[in-house]
């Protein structure tokens, strides 16, 4: 296996950084004096800026320096974080990733743009051009040598610093690096062997340092643990000399300090990495591998349904116990594959603060992004094709739905509006909810559009939730003008098939005067799902089981009694069901004993009348061909033990179809 392209790595770590810099700057926005966001930057920007230059993105480094120095200059208090320098520094991260992308790209004159709001969001509109300015805005942050000097450092880290990843001789390290470095290890808080805990940290260290390096760089050696250590930095001039302590205690007593020397360091150096090599938890894979490994073992499944075929049939005991265990393994190696996808949507959440940010500058809304239920867990395909539809719900909501402040409080409002993005899971489904606190749908401005648009007839009836659902249709927009967010008619019917791609559905509410709220019901996973297979007429075919409710007979008579009507009751209340035989049009006579297959579809239950059920079944979902793209009562289909194929049912289009079906039959009628 070759070595991963360390540019590549490089690239990956980076963009990383450039996201929990943008999630500092977006918390410094709530609180502009909070100490530990402007370090978390600065070291962020920091860290970009020194990696940057290590692996030869120069024009990276050299662009990042000066964000650097400004948060540089805040957080040594010289000048105060603004609304103006966040944003600032957000365009600047923005251009940071086209650096990062394409090195070579001719960025010029955007960095000299960027540079120029960057200068006057730090001194202000009147100060001198960015070109002869930034070496001012650099000196009040970066000291210079003066010839040599003499420092005394005493540090001690937190107890816990090596489990956090923290080694300290790598600190001292850095400290030898910069000069003549005598350093002694103070033992005085080290506990007895009885109650030592060996994986804590219990020294403290005296470190006299002769450099030419100004104090700043003694400092940068801490930037990542100066927040959480005790650090003095002491320069020891003639007139004050500031000696180390020497150990002087008598021999009969354990001295309290002792020097590490070079030849020591190397046998502590290993031990220490042997503990952080049990620490490291986290392994980076890429996708692609986990998209192989996750059809290796959707095959393997097949092959599994198979011998369990095969073994059933056969007279062997060995081989049926074989094939249990086989059964078994595969099972256990599937749901360990799926937690493997499954990812946070927090991950997608995070990414609309900054969008939501940029939106509240542009339309001079006061807009504030709540997120709910971030730990749920959706396969990773869902979260990467989910990007997009929720950006167009997210730009939707605030465009159409939220009100100017004005508008608010003469409505009665908080001036700011709210954006919810929730999730969480439900059987086999996870539902992620966009909600906002505006102005709601106007109805009668969608049938209106609707019916000048032709997708309906004048006066003609809907229900409520019908009606809403015509937002979704290609080109339907109620904006009375275009903006640079929205009234172009595109967007919204995206949202619907990407959704739908996805084998989900979308139910919208709205209320006037209180906001709207659009929920997308979406598969927890793309790859693998339990369900029901089924047989109807000749054919076989697999509904999710996280969609199945119940199944119950029906008999003969209870079918010809309920021709007409198409009804069945099911604990005092009305379930309505679909003949799937006369859906399919299998042309076969129904059997003795027919089954029905309560499903639920949102807020609604339906039954559909099969043949026979075969029972659960693990089915690896594999897509259709183009050719049946446009058959939506399909999801997809899978291969069966014996080879033959068995079509997988969306139950939400085919219940559609259903409805449709009986309707033309009743108008025909």
């Amino acid at each position: 296996m070759s070595n991963p392209d360390p540019i590549s790595v490089f690239r990956t770590e980076a963009a990383e950084l450039l996201e929990q810099i943008e999630s500092g700057l977006l918390d410094l926005t709530r609180s502009l004096d909070d100490r530990d966001q402007i370090d978390a930057v600065f070291r962020g920007l920091h860290t970009l800026k020194g990696s940057g230059a290590m692996f030869g993105f120069e024009a990276l480094a050299a662009f990042t320096h000066h964000c650097e120095t400004a948060f540089d200059r805040v957080r040594k208090g010289d000048v105060p974080a603004t609304h103006e320098l966040v944003s600032a520094v957000l365009s600047a991260q923005d251009h940071m990733r086209a650096l990062l992308e394409t090195p070579n790209g001719d960025h010029d004159a955007m960095s000299a743009s960027l540079l120029d709001n960057l200068h006057r969001a730090v001194n202000g509109a009147g100060s001198p051009a960015p070109a002869a300015s930034l070496a001012a805005t650099s000196a009040p942050a970066v000291e210079t040598a003066v010839g040599m000097r003499e420092w005394r450092i005493r540090f001690s880290l937190p107890a816990n610093a090596m489990a956090n990843g923290t080694n300290p001789l790598g600190l001292l390290d850095e400290m030898r690096d910069l000069g003549e470095c005598r350093i002694i290890a103070d033992t005085t808080d080290v506990p007895d062997l009885a109650t030592l805990e060996p994986r804590d940290i219990h020294l403290a260290w005296d470190v006299s340092l002769k450099t030419e390096k100004p104090r700043s760089d003694i400092e940068d050696v801490f930037i990542f643990v100066m927040d959480d250590m005790a650090l003095d930095i002491t320069e020891i001039t003639a007139e004050h000399p500031a000696a180390l302590p020497v150990a002087t205690a008598p021999a009969a007593t354990m001295p309290k300090a002792v020097v590490v020397s070079e030849r020591e360091a190397p046998a502590i150096q290993a031990a220490n990495d042997s503990k952080q090599a049990k620490s490291a938890e986290n392994v980076r894979v890429p996708a692609e591998r986990l998209d192989e490994m996750m059809d290796r073992v959707g095959e393997l499944v097949i092959a599994q349904s198979r011998l369990t075929q095969l073994a059933g049939a056969a007279a062997d005991l060995g081989l049926r116990s074989v094939s249990e265990e086989i059964e078994r393994l595969s099972g256990e190696l599937r749901d360990t594959m799926m937690v493997l996808r499954m990812m946070p949507v927090a991950s997608l959440f995070s990414r609309f603060r900054r969008l939501v940010h940029d939106l509240s500058r542009e339309t001079g809304k006061e807009i504030e992004l709540i997120t709910e239920g971030e730990s749920t867990e959706v396969d990773k395909t869902v979260i990467d094709r989910l990007a997009d539809p929720l950006v167009h719900l997210v730009r939707n909501s605030i465009d159409h739905g939220l009100e100017k402040p004005e508008e608010r409080i003469a409505a009665g409002k908080d001036p700011k509006g709210k954006v919810i993005l929730s999730a969480h899971q439900t059987g086999g489904e996870v539902i992620i909810t966009i909600k906002d606190d505006g102005r709601g749908i106007n109805r009668d401005r969608v049938r209106a559009k609707a019916e000048s648009s032709g997708l309906i007839q004048p006066g003609q009836t809907l229900s409520d939730p019908e009606l809403l659902q015509l937002i979704f249709q290609p080109g339907f927009s109620t904006a009375q003008a275009v903006t640079n967010l929205s009234g172009r008619g595109v967007g919204m019917d995206v949202v619907k098939k990407t959704v739908e791609a996805l084998r989900g559905a979308i139910d919208i509410v709205s209320k006037p005067g209180d906001g709207s709220e659009v929920s997308l019901r979406i598969p927890l996973t793309l790859a693998i799902i339990d369900g029901l297979l089924v047989r109807v007429g000749g054919g076989c075919y697999v509904i999710p089981l996280s969609a199945v409710e119940e199944c119950l007979e029906l008999s003969l008579e209870d079918d010809l009694r309920s021709r007409g009507r198409s009804f069945i009751s099911l604990r005092d209340s009305l379930v309505p069901f679909l003949r799937l035989r006369e859906l399919f049009r299998t042309g076969t006579q129904p059997d003795q004993h027919q089954k029905v297959v309560v499903i639920s579809t949102g807020s609604e239950r339906v039954g559909l009348v099969v043949d026979q059920i075969i029972g659960d079944h693990q089915t690896v979902i594999k897509s259709m061909s183009k050719l049946h793209h446009d058959v939506a009562t399909f999801s997809g289909a899978t291969i069966l033990g014996d080879g033959s194929v068995a079509l997988i049912l969306d139950v939400t289009h085919l219940v559609a179809a259903g409805q449709h079906q009986e309707a033309q039959m009743r108008a025909a009628g």
